[in-house]
């Protein structure tokens, strides 16, 4: 139990209630009017921590500031290095010099809501978001801890990610793309495989089994800081790809007489580095494809990805099929991000239960 003593101030008598947390650490509070005040706040204090529901009220005095930049560090080991990047740029821009001197108890929810509406204005709904989760995700800690009751960033208005629409390549215009590109069998590798960029271009001839058709995705190369980072997939989880006959006969070409620790793709010694999106190497053979046929959509090297799931779905490749070959977490993933593909397989249902009730009438 806690006591409660008197003091003198230029104001008059006041009270101070020292108290222990739970942890056992000696801490009080002063400034009350009234000694029966001080004994309600010592009761409240009391049956909180027998309740277990403390909140360390000298706590809540802490920076936004001291704690962003310790959960920052503490996502350096968890995320990829390219995620932890667009995270740490984000609080850094965004969050810091908003919030930073800030004593996590004297925010309000309507401030939050204020600032974000605020970067909406300016910032596209990514940049939003995730400063948005940054600073949630640092009152979420501070809940943890007992520091606050409840996050104010929580049930606040954020603006919504719009779907971006996906650009699908025919057969045809893969192959027009890929005659027209410097890298003629990594564009056909990636719209028939489906492999990320830093999935396919981290490939080395070792992780190929062109016996089975077979190509091991064991790693992932991302570029952080003009440095080129390798790590594990996207997942975090190996998984195999099949490989088209007509690819494994280019690829056996390429790798022939290399080593089997040299990369598939670009020279060998490094993995190939992504073109830039406006005079690189692949936006040329994209603007030369048009030329030849105005059909051809404006692509990136990860819309092949989506023209990879368009090709096998066209081909009868079931939903299942179609993740394993992504490295998607689940079928579920893989149809809500091309449900538009399975838009026949929906005319087959209907056209099933109308021949089932044909035959049963």
């Amino acid at each position: 139990m806690g006591s409660i003593a008197a003091y003198t101030t230029k104001q008059g008598r006041r009270y101070r209630v020292r108290y222990r947390r739970p942890d056992g650490t000696q801490t009080d509070r002063r400034g009350f009017t009234t000694k029966r005040d001080a004994e309600l706040f010592l009761s409240t204090v009391e049956v909180a921590k027998a309740k277990g529901e403390f909140i360390d009220v000298s706590a809540a005095e802490a920076k936004v500031g001291t704690l962003g930049t310790r959960w920052i560090a503490s996502r350096r080991q968890i995320l990829k290095p390219s995620t932890f990047r667009s995270l740490e740029s984000s609080w850094r821009i965004h969050v810091l010099p908003r919030w930073g001197t800030r004593a996590i108890g004297s925010i309000r929810h309507s401030e939050i809501q204020a600032w974000i509406s605020e970067m909406a204005q300016s910032q596209s709904a990514t940049n939003v978001l995730r400063a948005h989760g940054i600073l949630a995700a640092i009152f979420d800690t501070a809940v943890k801890d007992r520091s606050l009751a409840a996050n104010p960033a929580r049930d606040v208005g954020v603006p919504r990610k719009g779907k971006k629409g996906k650009a699908y390549l025919t057969h045809a215009q893969v192959e027009l793309l890929a005659r027209n590109a410097a890298e003629p069998t990594l564009v056909r590798f990636l719209a028939y495989t489906g492999l990320r960029w830093g999935e396919a271009t981290a490939l080395r001839i070792r992780h190929l089994d062109l016996g089975r058709r077979r190509a091991s995705i064991e790693e992932n190369a991302v570029m952080v800081n003009n440095t080129v980072i390798m790590g594990t997939p996207k997942t975090h989880k190996t998984r195999s790809v099949p490989l088209p006959a007509f690819l494994v006969q280019e690829l056996r070409l390429r790798v022939q007489a290399r080593h089997r620790d040299a990369y598939v793709f670009g020279d060998g010694a490094e993995p190939l580095r992504l073109p830039n999106s406006k005079d690189g190497w692949f936006a040329g053979a994209v603007r030369r494809a048009q030329q030849a046929d105005p059909n051809v959509p404006r692509v990136t090297p990860h819309d092949l990805r989506h023209t990879a799931a368009s090709l096998a779905v066209s081909a009868g490749a079931n939903v299942k099929a179609v993740q394993r070959m992504l490295g998607h977490a689940s079928a579920a993933m893989t149809l809500d991000t091309y449900s538009d593909l399975f838009d026949d397989d929906l005319d087959a249902v209907s056209e099933a239960l109308d021949r089932a009730r044909s035959r049963a009438i």
